[in-house]
């Protein structure tokens, strides 16, 4: 796999920022767009225990989706404050995904400012949390609704590695899905080539967020993330501004998603198989058309 950095900048402008990443679709950290923010300095474990530690949350673990898991279906429960104070005591491998803290406490959206002028079209009524104890693992995929995404990190460290969906042959997408055969568990450490060759193709970016970090995602882009120590981050979701684009995000929300869930629900472990055995193929044809290009 070739991988680069993802480019740093403190501050960008907006012309800058839409001429250089949003439209070519090329991903950027920016280190100081959330540290006038209250949220900066405000929000941390004790604060959202307060505020949110009676609700319920899903959890998800480490290992891999078997073959009678739906989309999104969560692995355990639990109250939310004692999630929290459970990874502040030290490495949990359970993340949240997708939780939309702001419905129960929506004072928090006064905590951070929009970043309208980078990016249109915000999704005002979807920013999400995202926690992981020390050592959880989102595995590579990517968004099913097509968003670009504004993630900014808070507490902890996260090693987030990316990939342009144009990639998604080298990295074995399987059918009907937004996810990797391939494992990329401590890919800083070594790609598994061995089973998956066509990895070795692969061209990525990679970093680690740190407190105040905002990464842009552009849309379609694969993600693999890594928490390094316990910590949250916050994501700010706008749709797709083609109108193509959006309608393949509605084509990935309902038929694509609907049509995987029907053949997890009534033929599981066959899918599950096949899935991957589809996925090898593509791998296969993207190799050779690679090798002739070289």
């Amino acid at each position: 796999m070739q991988v680069q950095p993802i480019d740093r900048v403190d501050h960008i402008s907006p012309e800058d920022f839409r001429e250089k990443y949003f439209k070519p679709r090329k991903p950027v950290i920016i280190t100081q767009l959330s540290h006038d923010w209250p949220a900066f300095t405000k929000w941390n474990w004790d604060y959202f225990i307060k505020l949110v530690g009676k609700e319920k949350v899903g959890l998800y673990n480490n290992t891999r989706a078997g073959a009678n898991v739906k989309v999104n279906g969560f692995d355990e429960e639990m109250y939310f404050g004692d999630y929290l104070k459970m990874v502040k005591k030290g490495p949990v491998e359970l993340r949240i995904f997708l939780f939309n803290i702001f419905k129960y406490a929506p004072q928090l959206v006064e905590d951070f400012t929009w970043p309208d002028d980078l990016m249109p079209h915000l999704l005002k009524k979807y920013p999400m949390l995202f926690v992981g104890g020390g050592g959880s693992i989102a595995h590579m995929h990517y968004d099913i609704d097509l968003s670009h995404i504004m993630h900014t990190q808070f507490v902890g460290r996260k090693r987030v590695l990316l990939l342009e969906n144009n990639q998604s042959p080298f990295i074995y997408k399987m059918p009907l899905t937004v996810e990797s055969a391939a494992s990329f568990v401590h890919w800083e450490e070594g790609v598994d080539e061995k089973n998956f060759p066509a990895l070795k193709y692969a061209k990525a970016y990679t970093s680690i967020l740190e407190h105040g970090d905002t990464l842009f995602m552009p849309v379609g882009y694969w993600h693999h993330n890594q928490y390094m120590e316990s910590g949250f981050s916050m994501s700010l979701r706008a749709l797709d501004e083609r109108f193509l684009g959006k309608m393949r995000g509605f084509y990935h929300i309902v038929p694509m998603r609907l049509m995987n869930n029907l053949l997890i629900k009534t033929r599981p472990q066959w899918w599950y198989d096949y899935k991957r055995v589809a996925a090898k193929k593509k791998a296969e044809k993207a190799m050779r058309r690679a090798g002739a290009v070289r």
